[in-house]
């Protein structure tokens, strides 16, 4: 499928979008541009009660705005509009900061035999780009919409940090959960003597552990890990380090957990537990306390985020030792295949071209990669080849903003090491987004970007539309190549 696909047809000034035209019941729905002003409607013909805010109408047929409640009875309507749990199948996040590239993402998933989660956004992010997690859903499930989609697809609440988070994912209609007990992780304990690691251990919350200092120790050493692949005996130092280091963190995970079930009420739901924003890789001994701590205390998840040896940064590719990386990565799939139940996850997977064909190889489809900010570089392509100058304003509040919006993110770009873009043509400045320094910098902006820029930026889009949309296409089919298998 091709963005041309997709092309719309023009009547009486309204552009229909041919791909999204679906009937139900007797009704035909289908997503509609006026030709003017660019904005968006729902068109349905025919009589499909439940649904508000007409804009226009011609003939049996009415035009409505996008709006949460006509998304929430379209979703009645069309049930595979609803994004559902995905398993453990192969599976794709597709980050989407500006709410308008998801039917770009479509073009590229179409034929890959894997599950997409197409709404995907943090805590922080939607904090950055003033969204809301129902804004975020809905985005995705119009673009779904826009280009015809009718497979499973999911949506992911990223990186929730608290049990206060939880409920207005929830609410909107997640069904991926992403939880990052980060701020509960011990990073001390890597560098903390004995007595200070048995000094700490004792002021774990045990009981929310359902367990003991000394239960848990007797435990682990006198039980080895084995699987085909793979053989630990745990020591004393080594296992205290452990449990200095992700107790209370699995204590919280488990706490977010139980809420999710609570508020779900029966709904079936995918779980991720993420622990790579931490000081220090994650060890095989560590996985495997993680894991076992985990499933004791009767958690169900789906996907696991290790922190992997080497740099993970964001927009760019892995940097580190590849050789130490494929032999962690083989390591690390030894112990989830022991498991039996979840999958390896591998975040801030944009752009790591040299990682995909070694998790393929290695975990085959028990991969989940979870990218954001790309999507986003894309759309500042787009924004350098149509309005330089537009785009050289963005560049340059990037820079005077990178000082200080760097600090929540693992990067290590350097202004000093920036092509000046003074000196280039207006036609080298998409070649920009090629160069590690000013693709990290402009990455990490985007919530300074979108707080100044962001309106015209989204205008800007819309009228170049399928110009985004095949640069998506590209761009993330590069990324799905090496992992998926294509009917």
């Amino acid at each position: 499928m091709s963005a041309m696909d997709s092309d719309v047809q023009r009547i009486d000034g309204i552009d229909t979008y041919p791909r999204s035209s679906v009937q139900r019941d007797g009704v035909l729905f289908f997503m509609a541009q006026e030709c003017a002003s660019r904005r968006k409607f729902l068109g349905v013909q025919g009589d499909a009660p439940g649904f508000s805010h007409p804009v226009h109408r011609a003939g049996n047929t009415r035009y409505y705005a996008l709006t949460p409640a006509n998304a929430q009875t379209l979703r009645n309507r069309l049930p595979w509009m609803q994004p559902q749990p995905g398993g453990t199948r192969l599976s794709f996040g597709f980050g989407d900061r500006l709410g308008l590239a998801t039917a770009g993402h479509t073009l590229s998933a179409w034929e890959a035999k894997l599950y997409p989660v197409f709404a995907q956004q943090s805590v922080r992010e939607n904090i950055r780009t003033g969204r809301t997690p129902q804004q975020v859903l809905d985005d995705a499930m119009w673009g779904l919409f826009q280009t015809g989609w009718s497979k499973p697809w999911g949506a992911d609440a990223d990186h929730l940090k608290s049990v206060e988070d939880l409920a207005a994912f929830v609410s909107a209609g997640y069904t991926f959960f992403t939880v990052d007990p980060g701020e509960h992780v011990g990073n001390p304990a890597e560098s903390a003597s004995p007595g200070e690691l048995h000094g700490q251990a004792a002021r774990l919350p045990w009981a929310d552990l359902d367990q003991s200092l000394e239960s848990s120790l007797k435990d682990y050493l006198h039980r080895p890990f084995k699987s085909v692949d793979l053989q630990i005996r745990f020591d004393e130092m080594a296992l205290l380090r452990a449990v200095v280091k992700y107790g209370s963190a699995i204590a919280h995970t488990a706490r977010m957990y139980f809420e999710l079930i609570r508020l779900l009420a029966g709904r079936p739901f995918d779980f991720e537990v993420s622990v790579d924003e931490t000081n220090s890789p994650t060890s095989i001994l560590e996985h495997v306390y993680i894991a076992s701590e985990l499933r004791r205390l009767g958690v169900a998840w789906t996907s696991l985020a290790p922190r992997f040896p080497g740099r993970f940064e964001k927009g760019v590719d892995f940097r580190g030792d590849i050789q130490l990386l494929e032999g962690e990565l083989a390591n690390h799939v030894a112990i989830v295949k022991a498991f039996g139940t979840y999958k390896l996850s591998l975040h801030s997977g944009s752009d790591k071209f040299s990682v995909y064909s070694l998790l393929a190889k290695h975990a085959g489809n028990l991969v989940h990669v979870k990218t954001a900010g790309t999507s986003y570089l894309e759309a500042l392509r787009v924004a350098a080849q149509a309005e330089p100058a537009f785009f050289r304003g963005i560049l340059e509040y990037a820079i005077e903003r990178y000082p200080t919006d760097r600090a929540t993110y693992h990067v290590s770009a350097d202004l000093s090491r920036m092509p000046a873009a003074a000196g280039m043509a207006d036609a080298e400045l998409p070649g920009l987004l090629e160069d590690f320094h000013a693709r990290q910098v402009m990455h990490v902006t985007f919530g300074s970007i979108l707080e100044r820029f962001g309106d015209h930026l989204k205008r800007l889009l819309v009228v170049h539309e399928p110009d985004y949309h095949l640069g998506l296409q590209a761009h993330f089919q590069k990324h799905l190549a090496p992992l998926v298998s294509y009917s």
